[in-house]
């Protein structure tokens, strides 16, 4: 299960799409953004998962809110899977897992017996505040781009007279990506590094 619970300011981060474009949560300051962690590039359900996602982007759109999708693998593995199946959407380099980590959708796994770590599938619903409305755990990678558009339609409906989540075109903020490798303070908390907004 997620670390990160409804209610929670979502944390920040700065990751790149395949073509070297950064991306980071609070340029969307004002805008509803949905980020979906998914296991792999390449493999079955995530690709089911990012058509689905992609097939409903415009839907997405008119409602002004941004889709993400993040997982490990660079930017090369970004691009072939990306061109291989027709995906739109950005996909999004997390190498070191750092903020799949930050969001709690880094974790142990068994497949077929054997056990590792790695991403669960997990999408969080962030209003235009910052903050996280809906967390999805253990997700079904079929038809759930279509289940989280009426959810995102439905809370944007629910908020319109007096809610965060008010769809907005993105506002562009000032602040710097850090792309220098990450440590660990004494405080044990991750400073400065790739995945991390200054």
């Amino acid at each position: 299960m997620a670390k990160v619970r409804i209610g929670d300011a979502a944390p920040d981060f700065c990751l790149s799409d395949w073509r070297g474009r950064s991306y980071s949560l609070h340029q969307y300051r004002g805008t509803p953004v949905v980020i979906y962690f998914y296991p792999k590039d390449n493999t079955p359900g995530c690709t089911i998962e990012a058509q689905e996602f992609t097939a409903v982007a415009r839907a997405f759109a008119r409602l002004g809110v941004k889709v993400l999708g993040i997982s490990g693998g660079d930017e090369r593995s970004k691009r072939r899977f990306c061109e291989a199946h027709g995906i739109s959407i950005p996909l999004l380099s997390d190498t070191d897992h750092a903020v799949s980590k930050a969001y709690g959708a880094f974790g142990p796994k068994t497949f077929m017996g054997r056990k590792y770590r790695g991403i669960h599938r997990t999408t969080f619903v962030i209003d235009s505040a910052g903050r996280v409305q809906h967390v999805y755990n253990a997700v079904q990678a079929k038809g759930h781009a279509r289940e989280v558009l009426e959810l995102t339609r439905s809370l944007l409906k629910d908020k319109s007279a007096k809610g965060p989540l008010k769809g907005h075109h993105p506002t562009s903020l000032t602040g710097a990506c850090d792309t220098r490798p990450k440590r660990r303070g004494r405080s044990g908390r991750i400073q400065a590094g790739r995945g991390l907004c200054t």
